[in-house]
């Protein structure tokens, strides 16, 4: 019973961590830039909301700490993937006009 608390916990965080990659790439596509303060205020709180989600099921004893930093760590390099591929477009596109 417990094991499979522990996966539904796990899975849970990475769903929120998915939903975080997907919420910046719509802001992304609705031309937010990386520097606007909305796309950086939208990131931080949606970031941190899940590093608290992490901490508490760590507390709980239904993540291992170590799995649950390796999500937020996936999580921030994901994130930097869809904010250099935004740069690169963006460069591009520069080019072109």
């Amino acid at each position: 019973m417990k094991e499979e608390l522990r996966h539904q916990a796990y899975e849970q965080l990475e769903a929120d961590a998915d939903r975080i990659v997907q919420l910046i790439k719509v802001q992304m596509d609705n031309l937010t830039m990386p520097q606007c303060p909305v796309y950086e205020e939208v990131l931080d709180t949606q970031m941190f909301g899940l590093s608290k989600e992490v901490n508490f099921a760590v507390r709980l004893g239904l993540v291992d700490a170590e799995d649950g930093r390796e999500l937020l760590e996936r999580l921030e390099k994901e994130v930097s993937k869809v904010h250099d591929l935004y740069m690169q477009e963006e460069k591009l596109e520069s080019k072109e006009i």
